[in-house]
């Protein structure tokens, strides 16, 4: 059985033998960080994961969060991602046993090429297919002092499509609407926005009653496929 020890060490070699010293800041430029990046792009990303899900599944749990996080403490921006990319091809456990853990990300990760990752794609199925046991956790999350967390407990919605609880989202939405934070404004019309592709009689409803209430954004975010579809004016 191979380890988490053994996988970081691929992780670090397979990176390393195409590592671009030029891509590498103009990277972490982009990205408004002073992290390390090794300069590879997602395609040179591609084989590496393909590698990790034939040659390194976990054995367990306590493999796949050991695997996660033993990823996720390195110092690379590329070698986090692979952590992220980790997380999401196991979907055995994509489940609420592991919400510690996708806290754990979003908290320290906190910026959005992390947090969106971990919100929409791991976040969000345990949301929808746990949803009695998950939502209380996102009433929670949706008050919480992180900015992160509370931009989490929006956009974790944003793939539910037809089985969307429009109800919770619409009322995140209201309760975060006064905020001047960036992130949590772009949060509110990119959630109202993906819900108007599935439901947008509720959205534009949404947007009528609770226009003097949300911000510029956030309205031009979450109107903009409706006035695409001439489905609302403005």
């Amino acid at each position: 059985m191979k380890t988490a020890k053994s996988l970081i060490s691929f992780v670090q070699e397979s990176l390393a033998e195409v590592a671009d010293p030029i891509n590498a800041p103009q990277m972490a430029a982009y990205m408004k960080t002073s992290m390390p990046f090794y300069g590879v792009k997602k395609p040179l990303r591609k084989p590496i994961t393909r590698a990790i899900k034939k040659q390194f599944r976990p054995a367990n749990r306590q493999a796949y969060e050991r695997a996660v996080r033993g990823l996720w403490k390195l110092p690379h921006r590329e070698e986090k991602y692979i952590a992220l990319a980790v997380a999401r091809m196991f979907p055995g456990y994509i489940d609420g046993e592991s919400m510690p853990l996708f806290e754990q990300l979003i908290r320290q990760g906190a910026w959005w090429d992390f947090v969106d990752e971990v919100a929409v794609q791991l976040v969000g199925p345990v949301l929808l297919n746990e949803r009695k046991a998950t939502k209380p956790m996102m009433d929670e999350w949706i008050n919480d002092d992180d900015m992160w967390i509370r931009r989490s407990a929006i956009i974790s919605h944003i793939k539910h499509k037809q089985a969307t609880d429009h109800r919770s989202l619409f009322r995140y939405c209201r309760e975060r609407a006064d905020e001047k934070e960036f992130f949590i404004r772009k949060a509110i019309g990119w959630a109202l926005r993906e819900y108007s592709k599935t439901d947008p009689a509720r959205v534009r409803t949404f947007l009528h009653k609770y226009e003097t209430c949300l911000s510029g954004l956030s309205y031009r975010e979450g109107a903009r496929i409706l006035q695409k579809r001439g489905l609302l004016n403005v």
